[in-house]
């Protein structure tokens, strides 16, 4: 009885495990390099921080398997590439064109340095650039800081 409960257990574990591999045959070593190259460049559109390579999900799945139908129709990297932003937007790319669309993604984090780096000279002008002058009691005191050297008062 205990056996073949564990044995039940390990076929569905067995059938489990061999749904989530990609049975794939390619004509070369060349075109399996590309199928990988491909779907390590394109985001999954569920997972979004992971390619089409590394998810699960299903439109992955699906998604892998468009780009293996379409590199045995013979189409390039590029092609399948253009193919799937087509399809499913810039989104599924992980270097989107520079369009109008996409130009304050591109734009964005120069125009936030800049930004900040104009704030920093707009206050350091406003300052002047010149320190005031200390007070009586301010220099009386820093001077007795300078002449202790561990800066504690007595």
């Amino acid at each position: 009885m205990i056996l073949r409960n564990l044995l039940t257990v390990l076929l569905l574990c067995s059938t489990a495990a061999g749904a989530a591999i990609d049975a794939r045959h390619f004509n070369s070593v060349a075109q399996e390099q590309q199928y990988r190259e491909v779907t390590e460049q394109l985001r999954c559109p569920k997972c979004q921080n992971n390619s089409i390579a590394d998810s699960d999900a299903i439109i992955a799945a699906e998604m892998r398997a468009k780009v293996y139908q379409l590199m045995l129709q013979g189409r390039t990297k590029r092609q399948i590439i253009d193919y799937m932003v087509a399809r499913y937007g810039n989104f599924v790319s992980y270097e989107p064109p520079v369009n109008p669309l996409t130009l304050m993604l591109w734009l964005g984090p120069l125009l936030v340095v800049m930004l900040g780096g104009l704030a920093v000279v707009l206050q350091a002008a406003r300052r002047g650039g010149r320190a005031e002058p200390l007070s009586s009691d301010e220099r009386r005191r820093l001077e007795q800081l300078l002449d202790k050297p561990d800066g504690k008062q007595s």
